[in-house]
């Protein structure tokens, strides 16, 4: 990762603390989450637009990813 510098407005940075909050992420996930919706995605790999994106509470969920996405089977 790089690190990077910006400036918000206090308006703009409680709003954006206050959303990070709500979702249970850091602000700067928040601010990775929001760029990656805005930049073009990687025409070679068009699945890593929403790599990241998909939160399901469950640790051990990359293990079990075919129920996080498609539900358990009865």
């Amino acid at each position: 990762m790089l690190r990077t510098q910006i400036s918000l407005s206090a308006e703009e940075m409680r709003a954006a603390r206050d959303e990070a909050k709500r979702l249970g992420i850091s602000l700067a996930e928040l601010l990775r989450r929001s760029l990656r919706t805005l930049l073009p995605s990687n025409s070679s790999r068009p699945w890593m637009r929403y790599a990241g994106m998909i939160e399901s509470g469950d640790a051990a969920s990359s293990q079990r990813i075919d129920d996080v996405i498609y539900g358990q089977k009865d």
